[in-house]
């Protein structure tokens, strides 16, 4: 079966961290980007960051820069997004999804999506 899937989502207080992962199966993450978006309760979903084959990061939320950082281990075929300094703003439930094209596209026209993991930061 084809599906990506986030793990590494949880309880964290404000200003901890979290490491999410976002894996393959059935195919290998290799050729494609990898976006991670976050939906709060209540709003739009937003735009993360999204990493290229190549490695080359793009950040749709320039807020993000500096607590979030996107990195790919082709060999496990996963994708990692750390994230530091959290606080409760972060609170949402995040998605990777894959995307055949190099570059990275806003346009959400990819070719899978996983089921989401949630993030909660409260104290």
């Amino acid at each position: 079966q084809v599906q990506l899937v986030e793990s590494g989502g949880g309880l964290v207080q404000p200003g901890g961290s979290l490491r999410l992962s976002c894996a393959s199966s059935g195919f290998t993450l290799d050729y494609y980007a990898i976006h991670w978006f976050r939906q709060a309760p209540g709003k739009e979903r937003e735009g993360v960051v999204c990493i290229t084959k190549s490695h080359s990061s793009t950040y749709y939320t320039d807020s993000l820069k500096g607590r979030f950082t996107i990195s790919r281990d082709d060999a496990k075929s996963t994708v990692y997004l750390q994230m530091n300094g959290l606080n409760p703003e972060d609170t949402a439930v995040y998605y990777c999804a894959a995307d055949a094209r190099l570059g990275c596209y806003g346009d959400s026209l990819y070719d899978y999506w996983g089921q989401g993991t949630q993030v909660t930061v409260s104290s």
